[in-house]
Formats: structure tokens, sequence, C-alpha cells
């Protein structure tokens, strides 16, 4: 009998259960379900916003949307587009009865677990078609999945050491397949990293400002240093490359960081006939702080093992 069998809502950010089925089934199957349940809400960063989990004799669906996924259990043969319809229900019922920010904010797993009772209703609804109501356009879903199908997740993918290879979403183009290119979501930006990010910037204008001037007095005065104009130049690219390395995470990201860093003291040296006491120290210690908050902002760590 094809049938729904449970469902859940967890938060996307860290894995947070904010409400789930209060009747899980004991079985065997349903059972090694709440395992990969567990798994994928910690991945849920790194996955498309629709995906399909085949575990066997039974299909694991979710959607993700607004930092929230709505994820459901049902057996092997439970159509499709009515899958996706419920879990679109839940989603627009939970966006209107939640706001974001209580869900931004929950610190306690389940701390939304009467959402429960509207999980059932549907439930029930869903598993007696018969009763499904009119307002339900199972059409326009079905084309929706045609022309964007969710991204199916083998089990052999969730087994593989300790998780998944990082998936990024920008690499889903609804054709049911991703890329194998890592990525790695930072850590939120706090005011100081915003400061650090604007002052590079504006190093890096200032940089390119005065290389421009520098060109300007080159071909003015034939005695004037080229030299200058370079140092400028990379000075520029070097401040750019700090912000770069703010919001994206790269391989060996606080090496280049503090390499990138050498490169700005060493264009201030060089540049010290050029610019007084205080300019050299204000870009030196800009470089410096932008250097600190690219190394305070790391990756975000493992999920916290909820028991979802």
């Amino acid at each position: 009998m094809s049938m729904i069998l449970s469902a859940s809502v967890v938060r996307v950010r860290d894995g947070l259960p904010l409400s789930a089925s209060t009747d899980y089934g004991q079985s065997t199957g349903v059972q090694e379900c709440r395992k990969y349940f567990k798994m994928l809400s910690k991945k849920l960063s790194q996955l498309p916003d629709r995906c399909t989990l085949k575990t066997g004799q039974y299909n694991i669906n979710f959607i993700s949307s607004l930092g929230v996924s709505y994820m459901m259990l049902c057996t092997e043969n439970y159509p499709s587009v009515l899958a996706f319809c419920f879990l679109d229900e839940l989603q627009k019922e939970f966006i209107t009865t939640y706001n974001m920010m209580k869900t931004n904010t929950a610190i306690r797993p389940y701390c939304f677990i009467e959402f429960d009772n509207f999980i059932q209703r549907t439930k029930q609804r869903y598993n007696n078609t018969r009763s499904l109501s009119t307002k339900m356009n199972l059409a326009d879903m079905q084309t929706e999945i045609k022309l964007r199908p969710p991204y199916q997740i083998s089990v052999s993918e969730l087994g593989s050491a300790n998780g998944f290879t990082p998936l990024s979403a920008a690499d889903y183009k609804g054709t049911g397949k991703i890329s194998a290119a890592p990525h790695q979501r930072l850590e939120p930006v706090t005011l100081p990293g915003i400061v650090s990010f604007v002052l590079s910037l504006l190093c890096g204008a200032l940089n390119l400002i005065r290389g421009f001037h520098a060109i300007e007095s080159l071909l003015q005065s034939e005695g004037e240093d080229f030299s200058y104009v370079i140092a400028f130049f990379l000075g520029t690219a070097a401040c750019l490359y700090q912000c770069y390395l703010f919001v994206y995470y790269t391989g060996w990201r606080n090496v280049k960081s503090f390499l990138t860093f050498g490169l700005i003291c060493l264009c201030n040296m060089y540049l010290y006939e050029l610019r007084n006491l205080w300019q050299l120290f204000f870009h030196v210690t800009v470089g410096a702080f932008s250097t600190l908050q690219i190394r305070l902002r790391q990756p975000q760590g493992k999920s916290p093992d909820y028991n979802v």
C-alpha cells in the first residue's frame, strides 16, 4: 500500500529539528530511514532545494526554502507528484504560522512540535487521495517536476566516508545531476568582518587612484620610477584579494591571507617615500585587521547530532 509514513521540519543551517511526526513506525526499514533523516539533516545546506533519496522499500523526499527544510518518508510506490505537493503544503502552512525570526533564533529541538497536528491532518488527507481538496493543483506540480526534477541522492553517496562530497546548489541545473566541485559555507558575517571588508575596499581604491596618478606623473616626467606604479597596483590587487578570501572559502585560505598581508607590507615599505607614516600605518593596520577577520571566519563546523 502506498502511503506517507512520517514528516519532519528541520532548520537548514545546522540541522536543528523544529517539528516532526510523533508516530514513527517500529519496523526495521523505517528505523533505518530515521538514520538517513539524521544524516541528511546535517547536509541540507550543501544540497539542492529539492531532492529524493531512495532506500529500497521507502523514499525520502524533501524541499528547502527560506532556511527551513521539509522532509517526508513514504513507501517507494507513493506518487512523486503527491509527495512534493504534500511538502509544498507543509511549507506554506509553516511559513504562514511561524515567524522566520523565531525559526532562525530557535535553540531547543522540536520547539514547534505543535505543528505536528497539521502534519498529521495533512498526512491523513494525502494517504486517502479521495479526500484531497480541489485546491491542490497536481498539474502545476507535475509540470514543475518535469522541468526541474529532484536531485536523486544515492544510498552509496550518503554512506561514503562520513558523508557526502560537499555539493553546491549553484551547480544544480534541474537535470538530476550535480557536479562534484567542492563547496563549503563560512560562518555568518560579523560587524568587525563587515568593517574590515569595507576598509580593504577603501585601501584598494586609494591604491588604484594613486596608481593612476603615478602613471600620469610618469608620462609627464621621464625621471619618475615605473616601479611605483607596479607597487600601487599590486597593493590594489592584494586588498581586493583579501576581500575575496573573506567572502569565499578556498583551499589554503589562511596561508593565502598571510601571504597577501605580506605583499601589502612589502608594497607599503617600497612606497614609504610617497606616503607619510600615518598613511603607512593605516594601510598596514587595515591589512592586519582583514587578515585577522579572515582567520576568524572559518568554515561552519559539523552540525550538532540532534535526535531527528
